[in-house]
């Protein structure tokens, strides 16, 4: 009975050997103190609060970015009295004429907009105008003035808060566009 190919024999082979248990210690989890005393990136300078909120309307996209300053808007980088057509230019300061002045004179407003025609466009830049003042409010000022705010925003007009979820339907076969259907004859 020779063996079966091995050299080592059953009596000097050892099972799966576990290596010797370490502990580890680890450093207890800092606190938020010590966290934005080494990374003062987290922590905001007097002077340099800034929040940045969208807007949407079908494929129009505009961004807020609301920062402390004194109490311009540029949309594009040129001033809101800009914006064309002159009858939807009322659209845009609905927000602004709806909190009034005094609270506009301590923030500086840049916009971005871009995709969608321009009554979309309209409609998602007073949608993000009047989402960045609510932020804005809510993360430099307080709770209670923030919430005044939004009341009296959705009060006005909820589309002021609230995005559109309505999106154009896709065109279907059989027919000119979504529902429509070509004309049937029978002879």
């Amino acid at each position: 009975f020779g063996s079966s190919g091995s050299t080592a024999s059953a009596s000097t082979r050892r099972p799966f050997a576990t290596p010797p248990k370490t502990e580890i210690h680890l450093p207890p989890p800092p606190t938020f103190a010590i966290m934005q005393a080494e990374n003062p990136s987290t922590a905001v300078e007097p002077g340099k609060e800034k929040v940045q909120c969208f807007g949407r309307k079908k494929t129009a996209v505009a961004v807020a970015l609301v920062k402390t300053g004194k109490g311009q808007i540029r949309l594009n980088g040129c001033p809101i009295t800009t914006v064309k057509p002159d009858i939807l230019r009322v659209k845009v300061y609905e927000p602004i004429l709806l909190l009034g002045k005094e609270k506009f004179a301590s923030v500086d407003i840049r916009l971005r907009v871009k995709g969608g025609g321009y009554t979309s466009q309209v409609y998602a830049l007073r949608q993000a105008i009047a989402k960045g003042m609510v932020a804005y409010y809510q993360k430099f000022v307080d709770e209670a003035s923030k919430k005044e705010i939004r009341d009296l925003y959705l009060a006005y007009d909820r589309s002021l808060i609230v995005a559109d979820p309505r999106r154009c339907e896709p065109k279907k076969f059989g027919g000119r566009s979504a529902r429509a259907r070509f004309q049937k004859s029978y002879r």
